[in-house]
């Protein structure tokens, strides 16, 4: 491989990861260079599959290693603050699974050592660089259906067989983490922070949020939004304006097309992903380390910040709370 490209770590080597890898393949700037789990065997399988050069069952070592640029972080979602402040501190870019974090005061720290090492951090929020959501953000914008009244949009899928990392509070786990911060981003993306926040939530014997359901009241549009671990949805998002609607498609987070619905006229919009779509928030990463940013225009450090406020607002009308909140 050529010397020019940039090379990426890897930590965290669960399926997220499996998927992450195989977009980072089609990206020719790309190299996967080393890639760190707990487990020494765990490690050296995902290196020999993957290609990687490099594999290491200590995090820290990952973080030593002087040839590594950016460090893509896919750990359970309570490890997020304190590997990626860990990273940034070793002077390496970082793409940090979503959610950024397990809280706002969480969140603000990563944010504070990517000013403090001026190095670059972003969440890793795959969906606004999707073709499809980028396209439909942008006709929203132009006026395209008028002013925005009602955003519905749920990711719910019945899970029978769920794992820890789904259910232990210890690991931030529950539906609100793991998907309900999807369609809270879409509602965020086009209607920034909402005044007022109703929520109620179904929980598993352990305390993890089974299924959550949002109102988000805003000055003048509404917004109805739902994620479960229980029950399967259309998993579509639908936004309507004063003068049309816009549906993104099932499976809506990962688009591969929309529609758009103006005097009784549909119109279709098919746009398929590079891969999985893994590919453009890579691409995203590239173009802001060429540039030298500590930080991604489209997901600003502040866009992060604000989308975990109204996460902590949704679970304080829940009522839950994650062991990680004391740290």
């Amino acid at each position: 491989m050529s010397d020019s490209r940039i090379k990426w770590g890897i930590i965290g080597l669960g399926n997220i990861a499996h998927q992450f890898v195989k977009d980072l393949a089609l990206v020719e700037e790309a190299e996967l260079y080393a890639v760190a789990s707990r487990d020494l065997h765990k490690a050296k399988t995902f290196a020999a599959t993957y290609n990687a050069l490099f594999f290491y069952d200590d995090y820290n070592a990952l973080f030593d290693d002087a040839k590594v640029e950016i460090v893509y972080i896919a750990t359970t979602h309570d490890l997020h603050a304190s590997l990626t402040i860990k990273a940034l501190q070793s002077k390496k870019a970082v793409l940090c699974e979503k959610p950024i974090a397990v809280n706002y005061a969480q969140a603000f720290r990563m944010v504070q050592a990517s000013k403090d090492n001026n190095c670059f951090f972003m969440e890793a929020l795959w969906t606004r660089f999707n073709p499809s959501i980028r396209e439909v953000l942008l006709k929203i914008k132009q006026g395209e259906i008028g002013d925005i009244k009602y955003i519905n949009a749920d990711f719910a899928f019945s899970v029978q067989k769920l794992n820890e990392r789904m259910t232990d509070l210890n690991l931030a786990g529950g539906s609100l983490l793991d998907m309900g911060i999807y369609p809270l981003f879409l509602v965020y993306a086009i209607l920034g922070r909402p005044d007022k926040i109703m929520a109620l939530a179904s929980f598993f014997d352990s305390g993890a949020d089974a299924q959550t359901s949002m109102i988000l009241q805003y000055k003048t549009a509404q917004a109805i939004l739902h994620s479960s671990f229980v029950s399967p949805s259309n998993m579509e998002a639908t936004i309507s304006g004063l003068e049309g609607r816009i549906t993104i498609n099932s499976i809506w987070h990962e688009a591969q097309s929309y529609s758009v619905v103006r005097n009784n006229h549909k119109v279709d919009y098919a746009l398929p992903t590079k891969g999985k779509g893994f590919t453009y928030e890579i691409e995203e990463c590239h173009f802001c380390l060429k540039k030298k940013q500590i930080e991604s225009k489209l997901w600003s450090h502040q866009n992060s910040l604000d989308l975990m406020a109204i996460v902590d607002s949704v679970r304080k009308e829940i009522g839950l709370i994650y062991p990680s909140d004391k740290e």
